[in-house]
């Protein structure tokens, strides 16, 4: 099984997409701005100067959007795009900060999401302190005529996701809803591909914790994982309202002919949600069995500490008695009193013993 796990471990390795430094657009490192591209038509346009002449390029013309992608900006930063782009003091002061919780939010004509990113942390062997999942977080503006997002932690990289909408000019014509659901539909997605890693997580304490090798350190290891489950559930549990909101009623600037695509996110993260609960349930089961098996070993013990004190007694109790200054005791004077006396004890013993091994207590 270990070995199996490896494999899985190295071939996830292998195929995950090194976008974090490699995307051929983004900025010097040192620069929170990764990308700023406008889209007309579906197809990405040359634009020459900043964000600004971009938005202005765009509402020239009347048609088309402005993607501008940041990384950890600061508030001297995004202070440039939240005048020019027009976005509320609520929202930038959310997306600069982050430690947010997830959630879509209207403020005027702007849309304002945050979605909790998580990744699965590989490892050999399943720890009491290990770390499974790890969280960043990503915030969405969504206008009539603009796309910006911010992204805080060192995972979540929107390069694969801006290249494959590009290859598929005809979802970029649906404007800046179509990158909006794109998000949310990979960020659910990664939600799913962690939840599918931490079920071997979970199988495997399963199977060490009904199996002779089980200890009583694996309490440790079971109550780490639902440590780390229980992160898995912040980031994806409170986005099943808002998202649901998106796929049932309009919310400009999000096109109407999104709703069904925002309907079938939702459903994933209904299952997703319904397999964490379904893990948190399965783990409350194993930490019980864990520690019933506990309670049953400590139980064992005792009762072979009672078992030994049993048998221990009666020599106690016969060498007591002759260990008392009285003149006149029982076959004192007899020349087979002592080896008489050490028989009787050493029978008492054996029946006494036998009697416990007959219980099972020994």
């Amino acid at each position: 099984m270990p070995v199996i796990r490896r494999i899985r471990h190295a071939v996830r390795r292998a195929y995950r997409p090194k976008v974090d430094l490699s995307h051929p657009r983004r900025s010097p490192l040192g620069s929170s701005v990764i990308n700023a591209v406008v889209y007309e038509d579906g197809r990405r346009r040359p634009c020459d100067g900043t964000a600004a002449d971009a938005l202005r390029q765009v509402r020239k013309r009347g048609r088309g959007f402005v993607w501008v992608g940041l990384h950890e900006p600061t508030d001297l930063e995004f202070a440039v795009y939240a005048e020019t782009f027009g976005l509320h003091p609520l929202a930038v002061e959310d997306a600069v900060h982050a430690h947010q919780r997830p959630k879509v939010e209207r403020y005027g004509d702007t849309l304002f999401a945050v979605f909790k990113t998580c990744v699965y942390v590989a490892h050999e062997e399943l720890t009491a302190t290990s770390e499974v999942v790890d969280t960043g977080e990503l915030m969405v503006f969504t206008g009539p005529d603009f796309v910006i997002t911010v992204r805080h932690g060192r995972h979540g990289s929107l390069g694969p996701l801006r290249e494959n909408l590009e290859s598929s000019p005809e979802r970029l014509t649906r404007g800046p809803g179509a990158v909006l659901h794109a998000i949310a539909d990979q960020v659910v997605d990664d939600y799913l591909a962690v939840a599918d890693a931490i079920q071997e997580d979970v199988d495997a304490v399963e199977n060490v914790v009904f199996s002779e090798r089980s200890e009583r350190g694996d309490s440790g290891r079971i109550y780490q994982l639902k440590r780390e489950l229980l992160e898995l559930r912040r980031a994806a549990g409170p986005l099943e309202r808002p998202l649901l909101g998106l796929a049932t009623r309009p919310e400009p600037p999000v096109d109407p002919d999104m709703q069904p695509y925002f309907r079938d996110v939702v459903d994933h993260l209904v299952r997703l949600n319904e397999q964490i609960a379904g893990y948190d349930g399965l783990l409350d089961s194993i930490l019980q069995a864990h520690l019933a098996q506990v309670t049953v070993v400590q139980n064992a013990d005792m009762r072979k500490i009672t078992a030994w004190a049993a048998i221990i007694a009666v020599p106690t109790m016969v060498c007591g008695v002759y260990g008392m200054n009285f003149e006149h005791m029982p076959e004192l004077k007899w020349r087979y009193g002592y080896p008489l006396v050490l028989g009787i004890m050493a029978a008492a013993c054996v029946v006494i013993h036998r009697s416990f091994r007959r219980n099972g207590w020994l």
